[in-house]
């Protein structure tokens, strides 16, 4: 189980600040979870190629592993002034 959080437009966009989800097992790094949550949140198709992707605080890659991870931030970028 992993505690998904949700930042700025993608909160906006879910209604979520954050979740508890069971990854399967064929989840296994970045890039397949991102692939994954797509299929469970359908609003998210296309809008995850800018996403940082961030396991327990440090930002990751689409190869890194998520064994051991017990939260994974998803930060849009911002744009401000």
């Amino acid at each position: 189980m992993v505690q998904v959080l949700y930042f700025a437009a993608l909160r906006e966009l879910l209604g979520l600040d954050e979740e508890a989800l069971e990854l399967p097992e064929s989840v296994r790094t970045v890039s397949e979870f991102v692939r994954y949550l797509q299929q469970v949140h359908p609003p998210l198709s296309g809008k995850m190629a800018s996403v940082r992707v961030a396991l327990d605080e440090t930002f990751a890659h689409d190869s890194d592993m998520l064994a051991g991870v017990n939260t994974i931030a998803l930060i849009p970028p911002v744009a401000g002034g």
